[in-house]
């Protein structure tokens, strides 16, 4: 389905060279494929896929200013008049024609999808389920540290109300206490320790994703290569040369607008100034829109267009169930029930022959099968273990509160009579 959406299009003029003029239209970019419709017939003038570009420029000559060219196999195409400008449409087209470039799979990879076997697709069905349990016991993980940070912080505010206990009391105490020196000389002692505690939790935070994006900021004349990353805490926006254009917090994101599997928008309101608000376009953004969804449930919306993502994102078990069962019927179906012709000797000898390489092909694949599977089951354990244990953790967390806040409470009462 995502081979068939509509990444971006825009109205130009397209060179024919059949009739030696120039053709208004649209030029088209889906995931895989470049397009030019014309305006006045509706006829699909160019049609070719990704994998197939030579190379993309920047040219012009004294009849042609400012067009670009796309060199497919042996034919030139040229397009001229792009809107909103040449560099636009470029930055666009050759990211998208690197990322297919650069895809582990390749043409040739995707000729032979076409005639992958059932279990093939339950293959990958797995794999996907095991990236997308990997990402969120990345940020099950992260959580955890941070609520280990948490409980570190509330056991040394526990050691200093203990402290300001001893010093309440020898304030309260009379001046012949005999150990009043040596219990002024304890927070001396002890604050070399409290502060080797504290730790930079920047430093402890790890990385989920980074993926090559194109940056629109406010306009669409203004766009550039860089990259965005997606941290536990909120995610960083940096240009090609590493330098971060803006990080948002957490906190700070208002809302996240899902345009396409491929496009998304990012934006912080503020009262009496401009927004901030970036437009993000990669190749790879399908792989950060589910950690995106994860982190920013309540502040993401998938608009029309994403709304076909948006189902397999929301509802993966249910997707998957479905897609797994009936790959996996069709599998065995046809080891277990092969079909034969009645009353030929012929056809039960063909059958067998098949039957025996599907069993065959089966067993290889349910080997890969076997190994998807343990490692899911491995990781729902792990993440199972984890729950637990950040259950626990808030547990502490609150019972750790409610003693600071009382001892709080009753200090200051204490110091409220000393005064």
């Amino acid at each position: 389905m995502n081979k068939d959406i509509r990444i971006h299009s825009w109205p130009c003029s397209y060179y024919l060279d059949t009739t030696k003029q120039w053709v208004s239209g649209r030029l088209s970019l889906t995931p895989v494929a470049i397009k030019f419709t014309a305006d006045k017939t509706g006829e699909l003038l160019v049609d070719f896929h990704l994998s197939s570009i030579s190379e993309i420029k920047k040219e012009s000559s004294n009849l042609i200013f400012s067009s670009l060219t796309v060199l497919e196999r042996s034919t030139k195409h040229w397009f001229s008049s792009l809107q909103p400008n040449r560099n636009v449409v470029f930055n666009i087209l050759e990211h998208f024609w690197r990322e297919q470039l650069l895809s582990s799979q390749g043409a040739g990879a995707e000729a032979a999808s076409l005639q992958s076997t059932k279990g093939k697709e339950l293959t990958g069905l797995l794999t996907g389920s095991q990236k997308r349990l990997e990402d969120t016991a990345k940020v099950l993980h992260y959580q955890g540290e941070q609520f280990d940070n948490i409980m570190r912080g509330l056991n040394k505010i526990e050691g200093d109300m203990d402290v300001a206990d001893r010093l309440l009391t020898e304030l309260e105490s009379p001046s012949w206490w005999p150990f009043s020196s040596k219990l002024w000389k304890a927070p001396s002692e002890n604050k070399p320790k409290e502060t080797a505690a504290v730790s930079d939790p920047k430093n402890q935070e790890g990385i989920l994703i980074g993926i090559p994006v194109i940056i629109t900021h406010r306009t669409d004349s203004n766009v550039k290569p860089g990259k965005l990353t997606l941290f536990a805490s909120g995610l960083e926006i940096s240009d090609s040369s590493g330098q971060v254009i803006h990080r948002f917090e957490a906190r700070d994101v208002d809302d996240i607008r899902v345009h396409t599997p491929y496009e998304i928008s990012v934006r912080q309101r503020f009262i009496g100034k401009p927004d901030t608000s970036f437009r993000l376009l990669s190749a790879k953004m399908p792989e950060a829109i589910p950690i995106l969804e994860m982190q920013f449930s309540k502040k993401i919306q998938f608009l029309e267009d994403a709304l076909g993502f948006v189902g397999a994102t929301k509802s993966p078990q249910v997707d998957l169930g479905t897609s797994v069962w009936q790959a996996a019927t069709g599998l065995l179906g046809g080891v277990v029930q092969p079909s034969s012709p009645v009353g030929s000797r012929e056809g039960m000898d063909n059958d067998q022959a098949q039957l025996q390489k599907q069993e065959k092909i089966s067993q290889e694949e349910a080997k890969e099968l076997k190994q998807i599977l343990k490692k899911l089951k491995g990781l729902a354990l792990e993440t199972e273990a984890e729950l637990e244990r950040q259950d626990e953790a808030l547990d502490s967390i609150t019972s750790s509160v409610e003693r600071a806040t009382l001892s709080v409470h009753k200090h200051n009462r204490r110091i409220k009579r000393l005064t």
